[in-house]
Order: C-alpha cells, then sequence, then structure tokens
C-alpha cells in the first residue's frame, strides 16, 4: 500500500500534503489519540486548518483515494 500512496503524493503534489505517522514512536501517542488512532493503517483527510473531514480504516483503493481528494480539492 505504501507505493501506492507515494504514487499518489506525486501526483497530487502541491494540492494535498502528505503526512506520515510513526505508530510505534512515543512522541506521537498524543497525536494518535487526538486522532482516536485504533488499527494500521489509518488514513486521516484534515482541511488546512486541521479540522478532520474523513478517517478511514484498513485498505483504502487509489479509486477512493482520487474521488476523496478530487471531492474536496473542488
Amino acid at each position: 500500500m505504501a507505493s501506492m500512496v507515494h504514487g499518489l503524493e506525486a501526483e497530487y503534489y502541491g494540492r494535498v500534503k502528505f503526512s506520515y505517522l510513526d505508530a510505534d514512536d512515543p512522541a506521537t501517542e498524543s497525536f494518535q489519540r487526538a486522532l482516536g488512532f485504533v488499527y494500521q493503517p489509518e488514513f486521516y483527510l484534515l482541511d488546512a486548518n486541521g479540522n478532520l473531514l474523513k478517517k478511514l480504516v484498513g485498505f483504502v483503493s487509489e479509486d477512493e483515494f482520487r474521488n476523496l481528494f478530487d471531492q474536496y480539492l473542488q
């Protein structure tokens, strides 16, 4: 799944900012709690102000990501 996400990151460069959270890093625990992290993989779509738009848990297809990005980029 990582290669697909990195491909989408390149495709949407400049329009969608991708950040990666190491769930095993204790320094990220407060951020994980704030987002309600439970299971890997989890994906969070945030707006420019950091408000949660969508939380996705488990496998997400490339088409699902594209549809979400395109929906919120309009």
